[in-house]
């Protein structure tokens, strides 16, 4: 079950197979039903999880008392309280699956002695980490710079998987658009 992310790690550090044997013992796998939570506001986020297969979403629940989408994550990406997970202090956050869902989680303490043992992931999960910061910045920038309508537009161009896979509530949530105002923007055809 581990085969997109060791593809992934190959493809910037060298991992024999006797490395990914070690790899392995590192990690957990686990299945996920559709709707099931791994994180919850309020618990430590223990893990970092990568997604084989599925989809899942982060979000909170804002002053208003809505959930707000802040990041999802399909085969082949992570996803996780980074700050939590770091600081082993409670998260804001929640972690669900969208669909069924296969991942791979590494503990905090697990990751530590993995890059101690692989000192070459080192390099792996400071690239992920740089694309996880860049890939914000970008939304950041996007936020302040475009109209709802644009924003919506760059969404739907860079991630047709995600219009495809995420239900159209959870998109406007992730969007800042109510599901209504992404209802005309849709029947705009933009």
């Amino acid at each position: 079950m581990l085969n997109k992310l060791i593809q992934q790690v190959r493809k910037v550090v060298d991992l024999n197979e006797s490395e990914v044997v070690v790899f392995t013992k590192y990690v957990e796998t686990q299945r996920l039903k559709k709707k099931q939570l791994i994180l919850q506001s309020d618990k430590v986020c223990k893990y970092l999880y990568f997604v084989e297969k599925g989809c899942l979403r982060m979000y909170l629940i804002n002053k208003k008392g809505a959930e707000q989408i802040t990041q999802f994550a399909l085969d082949g990406w992570w996803i996780s309280d980074y700050q939590s997970f770091m600081n082993f202090t409670p998260s804001d956050y929640y972690i669900q699956a969208i669909e069924e869902s296969e991942i791979v989680a590494i503990e905090n303490q697990n990751f530590e002695a993995l890059l101690i043992e692989l000192p070459q992931l080192e390099k792996y999960f400071r690239i992920m980490m740089q694309k996880a910061v860049a890939g914000a910045q970008f939304r950041s920038k996007l936020l302040y710079e475009m109209s709802k309508e644009e924003f919506y537009i760059h969404f739907k161009t860079s991630f047709p998987e995600f219009m495809m896979r995420v239900p159209q509530y959870m998109i406007a949530s992730y969007l800042g658009l109510t599901p209504e105002y992404l209802s005309e923007l849709r029947k705009k055809k933009l």
